[in-house]
């Protein structure tokens, strides 16, 4: 087991195997030493998270949605290279569904970049991005990562 995947293990946190694409992308792609994961969306452990910020999901509901789209990130990273490996993550990205009358999707996405510090320590901060928008199939959040690697 990998040491990231152990500091996983430590905050309770398994990374799952990935669903087959809905549409005609892939998870992760590497380009020189950068890899770009697609958005992925708050489904872990056999359970989605949904609904808008503002509207039927609590601030929290949120930070729990967006932390679990990183798990899925490092899950399309995991696939195609390994995770110790990862020499710096450059930037968390997130759509956070929200009400256009909410303005917390920066908070919400404190729970991505939260958990990516606690998992990486000081390689883990990153850039950001963080934009309330309504996230297809009505789920809560959509994050995508770029990570620098080392061969």
């Amino acid at each position: 087991m990998s040491k990231i995947e152990s500091r996983l293990k430590e905050l309770g946190i398994n990374l799952p195997d990935l669903p087959e694409p809905i549409a005609n992308y892939i998870p992760a792609k590497r380009t020189g030493n950068l890899i770009h994961t697609a958005g992925q969306v708050p489904v872990y452990d056999g359970k989605s998270y949904k609904g808008r910020l503002g509207e039927d999901i609590t601030l929290q509901e949120s930070k729990t949605a967006t932390k679990l789209c990183v798990v899925n990130c490092l899950a399309a990273i995991r696939s195609i290279w390994p995770l110790d490996k990862i020499k710096n993550i450059i930037a968390v990205h997130g759509l956070v569904n929200a009400t256009q009358e909410n303005t917390e999707q920066a908070d919400a996405m404190n729970g991505a970049s939260d958990f990516v510090v606690e998992v990486f320590g000081e390689i883990g901060k990153h850039t950001r991005t963080a934009v309330g928008v309504s996230v297809p199939y009505n789920f809560a959040a959509s994050v995508y990562m770029i990570v620098e690697i080392e061969d």
